[in-house]
């Protein structure tokens, strides 16, 4: 049971808050108990998992990723988005989030983040929920 959901980012860099998106993909599909994967198909973009509630702390990853990997280094790659491969290689390409009583097991303030590196875009998350038996 995979479905695709679209997002379109609106920055260079940005964390978009897809949980609600995540969790209408479970809710649709009626599970209950189980799994529920998120992929992102594409090299300057990643997932992310962390806090919702306080917008102060997207910026705060943003900017220390910036100074972690600075879009203008010695890089080699011709495109000249370098650092975006190296970001979206540091947040990673998937998440594994378990499901109980139809809704996505989170911490208190933790969302499910597309995390934009190249943008902006459209970009693609495949989202695929798993029953348990």
């Amino acid at each position: 049971m995979a479905q695709q959901i679209e997002v379109r980012t609106r920055s260079h860099d940005e964390l978009v808050d897809i949980t609600h998106e995540v969790q209408s993909v479970v809710s649709r599909h009626g599970v209950t108990t189980g799994l529920c994967h998120v992929f992102v198909p594409h090299t300057t973009a990643g997932l992310t998992l962390n806090e919702n509630w306080d917008p102060s702390v997207r910026r705060d990853l943003l900017v220390t990723l910036d100074k972690l990997v600075p879009w203008d280094d010695d890089y080699q790659h011709g495109e000249g988005n370098s650092a975006a491969h190296v970001k979206a290689s540091l947040m990673g390409f998937s998440h594994t989030l378990l499901v109980e009583n139809g809704r996505l097991v989170l911490g208190s303030w933790q969302g499910v983040y597309l995390t934009e590196f190249d943008g902006p875009r459209q970009r693609r998350v495949w989202v695929s929920v798993q029953p348990f038996d």
